[in-house]
């Protein structure tokens, strides 16, 4: 069992930009499929299309998704998977928060 001190220096270094909850299921999704579309994603998370947007881009700036823009014959279709550095970064924050929960007393 670790120290009071490393479990909150653990907590402490949780990947914030993962942990936020929209970030956080988008990210988990991803993480069990290999890629989804845009629409997909907005109707299995219910966020709505600004939403999604704004945090596929802060998850996109920090290069945990790519993010391929095409068309299906006359419309666009977004198509988002996990990076190499994304999928990694997600063990880590699973590792992280597994640790944290598994310390707490009962």
């Amino acid at each position: 069992m670790a120290s009071e001190h490393e479990e909150v220096q653990t907590l402490a270094d949780i990947d914030r930009l993962i942990h936020e909850p929209s970030r956080l299921m988008i990210m988990a999704l991803l993480y069990v499929i290999e890629s989804a579309d845009f629409t997909f994603l907005m109707n299995q998370l219910g966020l709505t299309w600004g939403n999604l947007s704004a945090h596929m881009s802060k998850l996109e700036d920090a290069g945990y998704i790519e993010v391929e823009k095409e068309f299906k014959g006359k419309r666009p279709n977004t198509m988002l998977c996990l990076t190499e550095k994304g999928r990694e970064s997600f063990r880590e924050y699973r590792q992280r928060m597994k640790m944290v929960l598994d310390d707490l007393p009962d």
